[in-house]
């Protein structure tokens, strides 16, 4: 583990071994068959993949940059994305949300947090025949799947479009390898 000082701020880089890479370095390979399963997983493959080149090597000033005095920074905006990962796996996993305070995570924990939350529901679909199953659910509410298209999902697409404008205004654009039309990255 590295320790680097900048300013106030401390960064620590930690090495992860192979078994321990985060997901969606590049989008895994796509299924032979076409079921809702598998393109509902697809499209979280495809969010899973632009979160990660989204947030890959922002710097403190980055994670504080903002638009406006109104606007979020790009640090609570990678937060509200992890607590949208949240609401989709919890679909896949069947359980209810809930409005309980979660620990302060720092942002490499919330990042690699939602990026497994993304992969586990990711995986769940993958597999489904039928993904009607997978609702919201809010106390004795249960929203039907087509809601976390249009709703969750949706939402995190958007606001990962967000961090990579806020980055590149930030003076750190995203990594010119990235090809999002075949989610890999050109070596």
């Amino acid at each position: 583990m590295k320790t680097k000082f900048l300013g106030l701020f401390v960064f620590i880089n930690i090495t992860m071994t192979a078994q321990e890479k985060l997901p969606y370095y590049e989008i895994p390979e796509a299924p032979e068959t076409f079921t809702a399963g598998t393109v509902a997983a697809r499209l979280i493959d495809g969010l899973g993949f632009r979160f990660h080149w989204s947030t890959e090597g922002l710097r403190t000033t980055d994670l504080a940059y903002k638009l406006t005095e109104e606007s979020r920074t790009t640090e609570e905006t990678i937060q509200h994305i992890y607590s949208l990962s949240k609401t989709i796996v919890n679909a896949t996993l069947k359980q209810a949300n809930t409005r309980e305070q979660a620990p302060k995570l720092s942002f490499e924990e919330i990042r690699k947090q939602t990026l497994l939350n993304f992969k586990t529901a990711a995986d769940i679909l993958r597999t489904s025949d039928d993904i009607s199953q997978f609702k919201i659910i809010f106390g004795d509410k249960e929203i039907p799947f087509w809601n976390e298209i249009n709703g969750p999902i949706a939402d995190a697409i958007w606001h990962c479009g967000q961090l990579a404008s806020f980055r590149r205004a930030s003076g750190n654009p995203i990594n010119s390898n990235v090809n999002h039309f075949s989610g890999t990255i050109k070596k």
